[in-house]
């Protein structure tokens, strides 16, 4: 068997990743799986990782290691975890690799995959080892191990959970990605941002007023948003870790910024560009600006507002809302020839829209009836499709980094919470709970930090 061994940086520490095992790889699958979570998930068994070694605390490690796993797995939504009290074997006496492994125990009860781990422990280093069968063909299709930290073992389970992920969809999934909103705990509106699980939530802005619309930039490094110091709307560009950032004060509104996707540095801010709306002519139009807020063309003309713009995956195209018809729908603008189309026509006010990762379809938040739903519409000509319905208001849509979750707020439990979805609007659970209210979340992309 051949061992290729690949260094990865992981925040602070450096995870050595060694594949391990079996030939048939994720390079053997002749294609990936499309996903449709509404018509059947993949029956996945997690029996408990193994201790490979007597220290005190590797069986503990073992346990939490299976733990986040089937929790990030589960996450997803793309699996139906197996109760462990349904397992034929004894995970005492199970094996780790395919050889020791008994496949007709697992397809029997109805896994048609399984993960396996082990886990030695020594002081604050830690290795694991995880491998993915394929137990319908009796197959390992992914063998890895990783050494690093145990401060890091969320980290190095979740750098596994992509690969399986990997293997069954060609995408690395968003396991490396945050989310940002808006939060009223501390009396104001400020930022905060927590893991794309809703673990460890922390507050980013201590504006001591009104913040709105948090906007990633492309790389994940830095943060756009709106302020209000002196009761004016002003917008913000802040570095995600570090203590350094710029204002962009024109005279009236600076509102709803979106950065453009770009390949250069996401460090560069001299290289990266965003659309906001501006009102400093006393219309409120979209323009495009520089990094750190110069502004370099206009980009909308109409007598209407036209506001929140969201760009397409190759920044080609932006859609953005304008009350142009009359009341606010969702238009699309070609920056190559300068076309404008309408992009919704079905209902009276539409608004809040976000571009998919994989540049097909739009979600935006609806009102019908007075009440605020998620709707998702290709450019296909077909209907939208609703996703939410009769569960309250629910705004503020976000695509995934994958494009397979969508984020949003909704009060359905009474006050506004984030909560989130699969694409196709099925899954739909509570991210979490702070005091005060949750709103306006936007999903980042990947970011490794």
């Amino acid at each position: 068997m051949g061992i290729t061994t690949r260094m990865a940086p992981y925040a602070a520490a450096i995870v050595l990743t060694l594949l391990v095992l079996h030939p048939h790889g994720a390079a053997a699958v002749d294609e990936f799986i499309e996903i449709h979570p509404f018509l059947k998930k993949i029956p996945l068994a997690i029996p408990e990782f193994k201790p490979l070694d007597s220290e005190a605390d590797t069986a503990r490690t073992a346990l939490d290691a299976r733990e986040l796993t089937a929790a990030t797995l589960a996450f997803t939504s793309y699996f139906k975890l197996i109760d462990p009290a349904a397992f034929l074997d004894d995970p005492k006496t199970s094996g780790l690799t395919a050889r020791s492994i008994n496949f007709r125990n697992w397809t029997i009860i109805g896994a048609e995959l399984l993960i396996t781990g082990g886990v030695a422990q020594t002081g604050a280093a830690v290795e694991l080892e995880m491998r993915l069968f394929d137990t319908v063909k009796g197959r390992s299709v992914i063998g890895k191990r990783y050494r690093g930290r145990q401060a890091d073992l969320r980290k190095i389970v979740r750098k596994f959970c992509s690969e399986v992920i990997f293997y069954l969809t060609g995408d690395r999934g968003y396991f490396n990605s945050e989310i940002a909103f808006i939060s009223t705990g501390t009396g104001n509106k400020e930022i905060y941002i927590a893991e794309f699980d809703g673990r460890n939530p922390a507050q980013f802005t201590r504006t001591k007023d009104i913040t709105l619309s948090p906007a990633w930039s492309s790389g994940g490094s830095w943060l756009a948003y709106t302020a209000y110091p002196k009761d004016k709307p002003n917008l913000y560009i802040k570095h995600r870790r570090q203590q350094r950032g710029y204002e962009i004060a024109n005279k009236g509104l600076n509102i709803t910024p979106a950065w453009r996707p770009r390949p250069s540095a996401d460090t560069d801010l001299d290289k990266k560009q965003l659309a906001a709306t501006l009102s400093f002519t006393g219309d409120q139009e979209i323009y495009l600006l520089t990094g750190k807020g110069k502004i370099i063309k206009r980009l909308t003309k109409s007598w209407g507002s036209d506001v929140s713009p969201t760009w397409s995956p190759d920044g080609k195209r932006f859609a953005f809302v304008s009350n142009r018809s009359g009341n606010p729908q969702i238009y699309v603008k070609d920056l190559e020839s300068g076309r404008v189309d309408r992009f919704t026509y079905q209902g009276r006010y539409n608004t809040q829209p976000s571009w998919s990762p994989k540049g097909d379809r739009i979600a935006y938040s609806g009102m019908e009836g007075g009440r605020n739903d998620i709707y998702v519409a290709g450019f296909d000509g077909r209907p939208p499709a609703q996703l939410t319905r009769e569960a309250g208001n629910n705004e503020s849509p976000s695509w995934s980094p994958d494009g397979s979750m969508i984020v949003f707020s909704s009060n359905r439990e009474g006050r506004a919470r984030i909560f989130v979805m699969t694409a196709f609007g099925t899954d739909q659970r509570r991210l979490l709970t702070l005091p005060g209210e949750q709103t306006n979340p936007q999903w980042s992309p990947n970011t490794g930090l």
